[in-house]
C-alpha cells in the first residue's frame, strides 16, 4: 500500500492543492485534502511529493516509435524498446502505430506485437494496434509510401482484421475513397475506432463519413484538405469540418512545430478542448539526441536528420516526423498555447481514454481507477512514473 502526500493532484475538472492519494494492488483507493488525510497504516509506504504535481498516466494512441526503435522494425524487442522509451516521459498506456506497408511487413509487426503484449515488467500498457493506412488518398499521402497505398477492398481489410486477432483498436483511412464508408460500417461494430487521415475529402464527404461513425481526425491539419476553389466557388475540406462539426474529435501533434503556438491558440479558440486529444505521432528519434536518424522501419526507412526539436528530410526541405514526448505535449499546451494545466493533462489522459471506452479504468485520478500515475515538477519535467501502482525504472 502506498500513499502520496503534500501533492497538487490533477483532477478532471481542476487541481486539488495540498492533497493526498492512497493506492493499493494497482488501484486508487482514496484521495482528498491533506486536512482529511487518514492516519498512516502499518506497512504503508509514504511518498512526500513536496508540492509536486500528481497526474493520471498519459495515454498515447498514435506513435510510431522512440528511443531508436520503430514499432515496425519487426521484432518483439523493437516493440518493447519503443514503448519503454516513452514511459519515462509519462505515457503509461500506448498504442503502437503502423505505417502504410506491404502486407508482409504489417503481419510481421503484428506478430511482434503479439509476442510483446504479455510483457508487463517496466512497461506501459499496450492498448492495441493503430493501423495508419494503407487506404489513403495519394494527394495527401505525406510520408506514407505511395507504392503501398490502396483502395479498401473487403477481402483485404477482413484478412488484416482477422490476422490481428482482436488487437487492432484503431484504423486511420481516407473516407472519400470508394469502399471506405462500407469499411467503417464493418469495423465499428467490431470495436475498431475509424479515423480520417491523409484525406482530400470535402466538407460534404465528411458529413457522410460522420453518419457512418467516422468521428475522429488523425493529426489535425497534417495530411488533410482545406478550402479550395472550383470555378470560383469555395469548397470546404476536412479542416473546416473539424471546426464546424461538433461530433468530430480532433487529434493534434502538440510539439509546437508541426502546429505553431499561434495555430494551437486558434484551434483552442474555435474547438471545445474536450473534443481534442494530444499525440506525439513520434518516430524512432523521440527521446534521442539530435543528429541523423531514420523515418520508418529498418531496411525500408528514409534517412532524416533531427534538428531543432523535429525530424527533417536530409535536405531540410520538409519535416520527416515528430520527436515529441508526452511531457513536451503538455508543456507546449500550457506555456505556449496558454491552456490551464488541468485541461492540457485531460487532453492526453481522460479524453483519450473516452475514445476507446477506457474511461472507467484510466485517464483520471478517482477511487477505483487504475493506479497509473505521473509525478512532475513546475516545469512539467517527469520525475516518477507508476504503472498499476508499481514504480517504473528509467534505465
Amino acid at each position: 500500500m502506498k500513499k502520496f502526500i503534500n501533492g497538487r493532484i490533477i483532477l478532471p475538472d481542476g487541481i486539488l492543492q495540498k492533497g493526498y492519494l492512497k493506492m493499493d494492488k494497482g488501484k486508487i483507493l482514496s484521495l482528498g485534502k491533506m486536512e482529511k488525510n487518514p492516519p498512516d497504516e502499518a506497512g504503508e509506504t509514504i511518498i512526500d511529493l513536496k508540492g509536486k504535481y500528481l497526474s493520471p498516466g498519459f495515454i498515447e494512441t498514435h506513435c510510431h516509435g522512440g528511443g531508436g526503435f520503430d514499432f515496425m522494425d519487426g521484432s518483439k524487442e523493437a516493440i518493447l524498446g519503443a514503448a519503454r522509451s516513452h514511459l519515462r516521459y509519462g505515457f503509461t498506456s500506448i498504442m503502437p502505430t503502423t505505417l502504410t506497408s506491404s502486407d508482409e511487413a504489417l503481419f510481421e509487426t503484428m506478430d511482434a506485437y503479439k509476442e510483446a503484449v504479455g510483457v508487463t515488467e517496466n512497461m506501459p500498457h499496450l492498448l492495441g494496434l493503430h493501423l495508419e493506412g494503407p487506404y489513403f488518398n495519394p494527394i495527401e499521402k505525406g510520408a506514407q509510401p505511395e507504392e503501398y497505398i490502396l483502395h479498401p477492398q473487403p477481402c483485404h481489410y477482413k484478412k488484416i482484421l482477422e490476422y490481428g486477432e482482436g488487437h487492432i483498436k484503431r484504423w486511420s483511412l481516407a473516407p472519400e475513397l470508394p469502399g471506405a464508408l462500407e469499411m467503417a460500417d464493418f469495423l465499428l461494430p467490431r470495436g475498431v475506432l475509424v479515423s480520417a487521415a491523409h484525406t482530400a475529402a470535402t466538407y460534404e464527404e465528411m458529413l457522410a463519413a460522420k453518419e457512418h461513425g467516422i468521428t475522429h481526425l488523425t493529426h489535425f491539419y497534417c495530411g488533410m484538405s482545406t478550402i479550395t476553389r472550383h470555378l470560383g466557388h469555395r469548397i470546404l475540406g476536412v479542416i473546416e469540418a473539424g471546426y464546424l462539426l461538433d461530433e468530430l474529435h480532433i487529434e493534434i501533434i502538440a510539439d509546437g512545430v508541426h502546429l505553431p503556438p499561434a495555430l494551437l491558440k486558434m484551434i483552442l479558440k474555435i474547438k471545445d478542448h474536450e473534443k481534442i486529444t494530444l499525440t506525439t505521432d513520434a518516430m524512432r528519434g523521440a527521446g534521442m539526441p539530435e543528429g541523423e536518424s531514420l523515418l520508418g522501419p529498418i531496411g525500408r526507412g528514409v534517412p532524416c536528420i533531427i534538428k531543432n526539436g523535429v525530424a527533417n528530410l536530409m535536405d531540410e526541405s520538409s519535416f520527416a516526423g515528430s520527436v515529441a514526448t508526452g511531457d513536451r505535449l503538455v508543456r507546449v499546451m500550457v506555456y505556449e498555447a496558454g491552456l490551464p494545466l488541468w485541461k492540457a493533462v485531460r487532453m492526453v489522459t481522460l479524453q483519450a481514454a473516452k475514445l476507446y471506452g477506457l474511461d472507467k479504468q484510466k485517464g483520471a485520478l478517482l477511487p477505483g481507477m487504475d493506479a497509473d500515475l505521473v509525478v512532475f515538477d513546475e516545469d512539467i519535467l517527469i520525475e516518477e512514473v507508476y504503472v498499476d501502482g508499481r514504480k517504473c525504472r528509467f534505465d
